[in-house]
């Protein structure tokens, strides 16, 4: 047999390709083309990287092929790397990621027939699916094997560079389907095993959201892995839309929750949650909140007995319904607020055990009751608009949550008792105050000029009778 140092005259039955398997035996080991290969970065140069291949026989791999996305290297000298042999030269093993550039029919075979990735370009879309070029041949991908997850937006993927599994090799290379989905669903399962072995319930893991849902984000822990993130596990704040908290491409530092395995699918179910990495806000607020301080907040949820207003993300409190308005009556919370609107709050109560906080809207915009005494005096004329009435009178709105009441017995003794019958919600009157009290926040009124008044005010028990002479008596006052 020949050897290297003296190769074989030109037409000898020996080729090349046994003088390398003969050369590579006596290196120390046997590869071939198509081989998958795990060996220590040996150097890395400017534009290629040296890499053992566990025989004599040095590998390379384009320095690009080891990118990350923001263009640095992803490697380090005696870091381990898995790749494929895609050629032999006579003093060095070309490696790669995947196979890639121009390659016959027997390479595409190879790759068939090992489940080697081949690199390939989404040139279009075409009925069913996508052409793809690879190795300079056109290939058709399913649109159902384009992506691991369901694909709405096909154009997305034209001009895209993947690497693909051929799944079916025909009529000499002139019919070829290939398959995305089949390789990112065997990385998923490889990462899968890797993250159970190094991973438990409990820990904390970054993650990129992937797309959102109504009932929360998808995140990948690794590529091919996914969690999902419950809507109510995004924030400590009420979140009722997920996009009101993260976005696609937003990283997060999240806690895993659960992790359960889908026989029927073949899948891992992770639950994670990011408000939990954060912790929980109601653990660190003792001291943050005082009784009378005045804070604002946002409406997050109307109920029929009152409003919840966030007053810090994640903590809220109570405004009751009898804590909405000094200035009107309030039946339904949603007329005084609404979910999302910014409001001023008075903090009336805290009780951080049982994480309750009550707060006043009306306090915070201030009691009109308080100045009342200043402004309205016993004797004093003053104008209103009937507020509602009753049967025992009328209730006077004097201005934004002042009211007085006009009772029945006062207005059946004004000069005219049928205009005052006939005053109905809405009319203005002008009436005469006779008590103020305002602890008691009332104010009773009077139509002045009252008829008994003025029939009782000559009265006086010493007054002559009507024929001048004497003392009269009450009942010759009365008889008069």
């Amino acid at each position: 047999m020949s050897d290297l140092n003296n190769p074989p005259p030109e037409g000898s039955e020996e080729s090349f390709a046994e003088l390398f398997e003969a050369s590579m035996a006596e290196r120390g080991g046997e590869i071939s083309v198509g081989d998958k290969i795990t060996g220590a970065v040996i150097s890395i140069g400017k534009d290629t990287v040296f890499v053992d291949t566990g025989t004599k026989l040095d590998g390379v791999v384009d320095r690009d092929e080891l990118l990350d996305e923001n263009g640095e290297l992803t490697v380090k000298e005696g870091d381990a790397v898995e790749l494929y042999v895609v050629s032999m030269k006579r003093d060095e093993v070309v490696l790669s990621k995947a196979l890639s550039g121009i390659g016959g029919l027997e390479m595409l075979e190879n790759a068939k027939d090992k489940a080697l990735p081949v690199e390939g370009r989404v040139a279009g879309t075409c009925k069913g699916g996508f052409n793809v070029e690879m190795l300079h041949r056109r290939a058709f991908c399913p649109v159902s094997q384009i992506d691991a997850r369901y694909v709405e937006d096909t154009a997305g993927y034209v001009g895209e560079t993947y690497e693909f599994l051929i799944t079916k090799l025909e009529q000499d290379g002139r019919n070829i389907v290939v398959s995305r989905r089949m390789l990112l669903d065997r990385e998923r399962e490889e990462a899968t095993t890797v993250f159970l072995e190094k991973t438990k319930v409990g820990d904390e893991v970054d993650a990129t959201v992937t797309r959102l849902a109504g009932f929360g984000a998808f995140a990948e822990i690794l590529p091919g892995l996914e969690g999902m993130i419950h809507v109510s596990e995004l924030s400590w704040a009420r979140t009722e839309r997920p996009e009101d908290v993260v976005g696609v491409g937003d990283k997060l530092r999240v806690k895993i929750l659960r992790m359960d395995r889908d026989e029927e699918k073949n899948r891992l179910k992770i639950a994670l949650s990011a408000k939990q990495v954060a912790g929980d806000p109601w653990e660190s607020a003792e001291g943050k909140f005082t009784v009378g301080e005045k804070v604002t907040g946002k409406v997050v949820k109307c109920m029929d007995f009152g409003a919840f207003v966030e007053i810090e993300p994640g903590i809220e409190g109570l405004v009751h319904i009898s804590e909405m308005s000094y200035v009107k009556r309030v039946t339904d919370p949603s007329d005084i607020v609404s979910p999302g609107d910014t409001v001023s709050v008075k903090i009336k109560d805290v009780d951080l055990e049982k994480r309750r906080i009550s707060l006043s809207l009306r306090e915070a915009e201030g009691d009109p009751w308080l100045e009342a005494v200043d402004r309205y005096k016993v004797g004093q004329s003053v104008s209103g608009t009937v507020e509602r009435k009753q049967d025992f009178g009328l209730f006077i709105a004097l201005e934004p949550g002042v009211t007085g009441l006009l009772p029945k017995s006062k207005m059946r003794r004004a000069k005219d008792p049928s205009k005052l019958e006939r005053l109905v919600p809405g009319d203005e009157v002008t009436l005469e105050i006779i008590d103020v009290q305002p602890e008691a926040r009332k104010i009773t009124l009077s139509p002045g000029g009252e008829k008994d008044s003025e029939d009782w005010r000559g009265y006086a028990p010493d007054a002559p009778t009507a024929s001048g002479g004497g003392m009269g008596s009450l009942g010759d006052m009365l008889q008069q």
